[in-house]
């Protein structure tokens, strides 16, 4: 089975930036990538840079293996989707979700093809409150509540045909689940700032990416 993972930060205007962030001496992108190429699952890691930070991102990433591909989603994928054998999986990962275990990209990989596509999501931990107009109407179950983490898995034909290549696409298109983890979050703020420093200087072993 082939699998390619393409690397985004399509997500907010901002993120790019949040991409070359320093962390523990090195871009966060630069730690995505290299996490997604040390699971050997993965075939081949692409990363769709905007064209404002198309340069900065091959300076990321220089002497990885990887491609940058300046522009979108769409236009990555382009770049491989000829070679790509039927059976492959496209796997879609927040560039700003640096250290997601190596288990759980291997459960997401594994998953497709019992379903099209597959999302690694964690249980909801706070209380959920309705409100209207400033006043507390209602709590949510969160029994049910999921929060939603990245690589997306698709199968070819799913990748292929969905209309939005986001969390709400998946969402639409039926996405499954498997168990996502507390090391994959977005980082985006001085506090995940300060955990993803202290995850890329604790001692590594082959389930952490």
């Amino acid at each position: 089975m082939n699998v390619v993972a393409i690397v985004t930060v399509a997500h907010h205007a901002s993120d790019g930036e949040l991409a070359l962030t320093p962390v523990h001496g090195e871009a966060l992108l630069t730690h995505t990538v290299r996490g997604l190429l040390g699971v050997p699952e993965i075939s081949s890691v692409l990363v769709a840079a905007p064209q404002r930070c198309a340069s900065s991102f091959s300076e990321a990433v220089r002497g990885l293996g990887c491609r940058v591909v300046p522009g979108s989603l769409r236009e990555a994928f382009a770049a491989v989707e000829p070679d790509l054998p039927a059976d492959s999986v496209v796997l879609l990962h927040d560039a700003l979700r640096a250290f997601i275990p190596a288990e759980t990209v291997r459960d997401v990989i594994n998953a497709v093809g019992a379903s099209a596509v597959v999302v690694p999501v964690l249980p909801m931990a706070d209380t959920v409150k309705v409100t209207e107009a400033s006043l507390i109407v209602g709590t949510e179950d969160r029994t049910r509540l999921r929060t939603a983490q990245t690589p997306i898995g698709y199968t070819l034909p799913a990748f292929r045909s969905v209309e939005s290549l986001d969390l709400s696409g998946a969402v639409r298109a039926g996405a499954a689940t498997v168990p996502g983890h507390p090391d994959a979050m977005r980082v985006t703020t001085g506090f995940e700032l300060s955990l993803a420093e202290a995850i890329a200087a604790a001692p590594k072993n082959e389930e952490t990416l």
